[in-house]
């Protein structure tokens, strides 16, 4: 294939890694793996939502693929195969199967990248149509060939990458949107008090009428309101994702039966009645009994989340997991949760602009048994509300069993071998620590300033003052203004990179560290290690995420750690080093070990307050200013980072796919059945993980046929 295309494929080496969580789901009485089983598959349906909010495409290529291989084994679909294909382009569709059902879509979850098979169109056809699904249905399975090859194949600019319509794919917004548009509903939004998170937006246009629709995720259908404005209609309408949703519900009531507590029941009827009705209000107070529930043996939680594939920053992807505590880890969280308040003081801000009261959350190590989405955290601070995360509180979570599979033969190509058998072998405790004071100290941290609809401010107007101008404060959040609905497209990387220096700063305190390892000597290996880890993610990770074309950063983690690298390369005193080598055709990060508690301190608090101040006050104007300083790839200068991309891109590992178990329930009993860490194992465990598959089929080819007229690829 091309070089163009190699940048669009998964390889055939694309590493497969076991999510092991027997031991903890053994662990579970009778009653609670009933309730884990529910739950679970209410995530893994909810989770084929992402199909549609990926692409118009995905919906039906995934059909496609999960009937192929549902009617007949791979051992048998493969000999068919070979019969014009080699064992290297068989393996390419195991691939891009694997790769479409592990990102729920043919975009990267991490990254927002397209991938397409790495086979020509003519052999991927073959496969399917020696396929015995072909030979069972092949008029149906013809049609789903016919409506998506296109879209698998194609590579034009504007499907490259997710983003607004012209420059990007997005399901978020109908391809005929425009920037006007798109600032025009979110103010219509703020006016009729509507935030983005369960909803897409359509417009259209016909006999000279325009129409805006927000859809409205529900299992109820109708329209819940429309206004006449001057030269347009604006209405609220029920019912998108509605077949997905009711079985989402179905599987949620199911587990209501097992529930240990109250609590969990509330939580329970709160997220049936969002997902019936489209209220987020309903999701907002299941997330109150969520938060109330303290120390769970199982801990979930399902809905329109995360917010970074929305090219606006305000719309959630649907995500649902199912976990179990782990016991040890989590006790060194608890330490932490109970040592916060004695270190937010620590960070660099003035009181002021610290919540008036920390809200003490849960924050829990987990293992996983079920996280079904686009993609596998290693951790997570949620719920993503700021009314609730400011002033009631929010949960902490680490993926303990998680961290180490990511980390599994990583060869970090850039480091020196010193640093490299350094960072191979304490990459787990400094994830580890950088993973819990990235969530609880860094997105559970800080204040934002409001005027209420009285005119009342939640700070005093008259005494605070601006410690980066010594000025009075002149902006705030106004009534019905949220973090995302003012700093839309900046808020996902801005927050992460705010988060990702907390635990910077923070690891720089031995007694912090302390509370993670035992080994008094490993501490300043570790601290070491975090922050050479993540100068690694800012460099070698992080430009492969940045597309030189349209100017654009494909994924919020990556854009903030290469802000965080310029910020400390700009430190001076030669902390940080990026050079080439030439010959090898590689890139050396080196780190100055001995300058880490001064230039490196000094540095990430400097930065780390302005970033809070610009927050706090909702100052995105500088926000901005600061944050597209550092996000600036240019060929000028000592660090040539266009070019450099390049050498990046030569070396560039796949994202590990992660093969979770199922379980299944014969009269009480539930079994859980893991897979071996392959391509073919993976593919299995999708096939046996759906019940009623034709049904969701359907479902899902219906709401691809409906998404046709307003997403174009």
């Amino acid at each position: 294939m091309s070089s163009v295309n190699e940048e669009f494929t998964l390889p055939n080496s694309q590493p497969v890694v076991a999510l092991d969580c027997k031991t903890a789901f053994d662990g579970l009485t009778a009653k609670e793996k009933l309730y884990a089983h529910y739950l679970s598959k209410a995530c893994w349906v909810g989770s084929l939502i992402v199909l549609v909010q990926t692409s118009p495409e995905s919906p039906v290529i995934f059909t496609l693929l999960h009937k192929v291989f549902s009617e007949e084994s791979i051992e048998e679909l493969k000999e068919k195969a070979l019969k014009q294909l080699s064992e290297e382009d068989f393996k390419a569709v195991l691939v891009y199967t694997s790769g479409l059902f592990a990102n729920a879509g043919n975009y990267k979850g991490f990254g927002d990248t397209k991938f397409i098979p790495n086979l020509p169109v003519d052999k991927f056809e073959f496969v399917i149509k020696e396929s015995q699904a072909y030979k069972n249905s092949p008029d149906e399975v013809a049609a789903m060939w016919e409506q998506c090859k296109d879209g698998i194949y194609s590579l034009n600019d504007n499907v490259k990458s997710l983003g607004f319509p012209n420059k990007g794919l997005t399901t978020y917004f109908s391809s005929n949107y425009s920037t006007e548009d798109v600032n025009l509903v979110s103010d219509l939004m703020k006016q009729y008090n509507i935030e983005g998170y369960n909803n897409r937006t359509i417009k259209l246009e016909s006999n000279n009428e325009k129409r805006y629709q927000v859809l409205l995720a529900s299992v109820e259908n109708g329209v819940a309101l429309s206004k006449k404005h001057d030269d347009f209609v604006f209405e609220i309408v029920k019912g998108d994702y509605c077949g997905l949703l009711d079985c989402v519900n179905e599987n949620l009531l199911k587990a209501k039966e097992y529930a240990s507590t109250d609590l969990e029941k509330q939580m329970i009827d709160r997220y049936v009645d969002s997902f019936k009705t489209g209220s987020l209000d309903e999701h907002k107070n299941g997330s109150r009994f969520w938060i109330k529930n303290k120390n769970p043996i199982i801990e979930t939680y399902i809905g329109f989340i995360e917010t970074y594939r929305d090219p606006h920053g305000s719309r959630g992807e649907f995500e649902g997991f199912v976990a179990m505590v782990n016991k040890e880890m989590s006790k060194k969280f608890s330490v932490l949760v109970d040592r916060a308040e004695e270190l937010l003081p620590k960070l660099p801000w003035p009181k002021e602009f610290e919540k008036d009261t920390f809200q003490r959350p849960d924050f829990t190590s987990l293992d996983v048994l079920t996280f079904a989405g686009s993609g596998i955290p290693c951790g997570i601070n949620i719920p993503n509300y700021d009314e609730i995360r400011q002033s009631e509180g929010f949960k902490n979570v680490s993926l303990g069993n998680v961290i180490p599979s990511g980390f599994k033969d990583s060869p970090f190509p850039f480091l020196s071998p010193e640093d490299r058998e350094l960072v191979i072998k304490y990459a787990v405790p400094a994830f580890e620590v950088q993973v819990g004071l990235h969530e609880l100290l860094g997105h559970g941290s800080g204040k934002l300033f409001h005027r209420s609809a009285d005119g009342e401010f939640d700070f005093d107007k008259n005494s605070v003052v601006d410690p980066l101008t010594g000025q009075p404060i002149f902006s705030w959040y106004e009534p019905g203004d949220t973090y995302d609905s003012v700093f839309t497209t900046l808020g996902s990387a801005y927050e992460e990179c705010r988060a990702e220096c907390v635990g910077l700063y923070l690891s720089l305190i031995p007694e912090v560290v302390r509370i993670f390892v035992d080994n008094e000597e490993e501490v300043d290996n570790i601290t070491y290690a975090n922050w050479l880890l993540l100068l690694v993610s800012g460099v070698e990770k992080a430009l492969e995420m940045y597309q030189p074309k349209t100017e654009l950063w494909l994924q919020a983690h990556c854009q903030a750690r290469f802000v965080i690298a310029r910020v400390l390369l700009e430190a001076g005193e030669e902390l940080v080093k990026v050079t080439e080598v030439v010959p090898d055709e590689k890139l050396l990060i080196t780190l100055n070990r001995s300058k880490l508690q001064t230039e490196g301190a000094k540095a990430i608090k400097n930065f780390l307050l302005k970033l809070q101040v610009y927050k706090t006050t909702a100052n995105i104007a500088e926000a901005k200013k600061l944050f597209d300083k550092y996000s600036k790839v240019s060929d000028e200068g000592t660090h040539p980072w266009q070019r450099w991309r390049n050498i990046v891109l030569k070396h560039k590992q796949p994202r590990k796919i992660f093969v979770q178990s199922n379980t299944s329930v014969t009269g009480d009993d539930v079994e859980l059945k893991m897979y071996e860490p392959t391509l073919e194992s993976f593919i299995e465990s999708w096939v046996e993980r759906l019940p009623n598959k034709e049904h969701l089929y359907s479902v899902l080819l219906q709401l691809a046929e409906k998404d046709r007229q307003h997403f174009r690829y």
